[in-house]
């Protein structure tokens, strides 16, 4: 079996591409063919930050830790050593202040038992606070508020699904602040609730609504839209209430729930639908928040197999080079 020769990388900018360049005091000199340094690799530092350089790659990355062992030269043995080392503790996170924040809340499930809970800030693209949990819960989210307070973040607004518990934490601890339902929820549960292919006169009707919600812009988009709406009502609202018994059991039920349901959704969730045409900067979607949670679990099903207490700690490291990587883009 041919043998692995480690790669070096230079200590001044990352680059692999480097040559030998000589000996100096009995060592191996190196010359990087990115930006011209000359070093010789005999300092433990620089081993320490070559394994630090891959974790990263490994933990941001999509590349297992055979991609890993062929790229850096270190077995896979040495790299999963090296990598528990990091994943058996968690960096240190601190929250940011900022000029002003608005907030996306929301909350993805590991398993049945864990859930993961992301406070991130829109405007900087980068996640202020976490916290794992058994679910979303309210009493919870309302000490992560409150830390918040405490640290007089200026937060400008709140943007969540229809989720209640994290509704009511907000409407508690920040009753006066601002609260956009995300638009693009309200439009996916009530297509789910018309289906695609409605089929009476008032189903096809709704549904045709509901798929202009995004398309709302303007004041005078939200007014005409609202109209519609309501004219929608005053020729369905009979229809809504229509009620059938069921002969054997003797149980009352709507006669038209899925259509009911979705009005209902939209009506209740009216009041704060259009907070982001009144107050230009808040967002009127968690599309970011839900599009991170996609990438965090693509890597996730990569390393597969992990403890909870890694896994745990792998999301942690996750989540603090993705604020780093964003902080060095900016």
């Amino acid at each position: 079996m041919t043998k692995i020769r480690r790669r070096q990388r230079c200590p001044r900018c990352g680059s692999l591409d480097i040559i030998r360049w000589g000996i100096r005091s009995e060592h191996q000199r190196y010359r990087c063919s990115n930006c011209g340094s000359l070093f010789v690799v005999h300092h433990e530092y620089v081993s320490d930050r070559n394994r630090f350089v891959w974790f990263r790659k490994w933990v941001l990355g999509k590349q297992t830790l055979t991609d890993i062992s062929a790229a850096s030269g270190y077995s896979e043995r040495q790299l999963r050593r090296w990598f528990d080392e990091y994943l058996y503790k968690a960096p240190d996170w601190v929250i940011q202040r900022r000029k002003r924040a608005h907030i996306l809340i929301d909350g993805t499930w590991l398993d049945k038992d864990h859930c993961l809970i992301i406070y991130r800030d829109h405007d900087s693209k980068s996640t202020l606070f976490y916290r794992f949990s058994k679910d979303e819960n309210e009493y919870e989210i309302i000490k992560d508020l409150q830390v918040f307070k405490q640290l007089k973040l200026n937060i400008e607004s709140f943007t969540t699904d229809g989720a209640e518990p994290i509704i009511r934490a907000i409407k508690y601890a920040y009753p006066y602040k601002v609260r956009q339902r995300c638009i693009v929820h309200i439009e996916r549960e009530c297509l789910t609730w018309l289906t695609q292919h409605p089929k009476m006169a008032a189903g096809i009707t709704l549904r045709r609504l509901v798929c202009q919600i995004s398309h709302i812009k303007t004041n005078n988009d939200k007014l005409f839209w609202l109209m519609q709406l309501n004219k929608w009502y005053e020729d369905y609202g009979e229809f809504l209430n229509e009620k059938t018994v069921n002969k054997e059991t003797g149980e009352i039920t709507y006669t038209h729930d899925s259509v009911r349901r979705a009005y209902i959704h939209i009506h209740r969730a009216q009041k704060n639908m259009f907070k982001y045409i009144e107050f230009p900067g808040v967002p009127n979607n968690t599309n970011g928040l839900e599009s991170f949670f996609g990438h965090l679990k693509d890597n996730l099903r990569i390393h597969r197999g992990m403890s909870i207490e890694h896994r745990e700690n792998f999301i942690k490291w996750y989540l603090f080079f993705a604020n780093e990587k964003k902080k060095s883009e900016g």
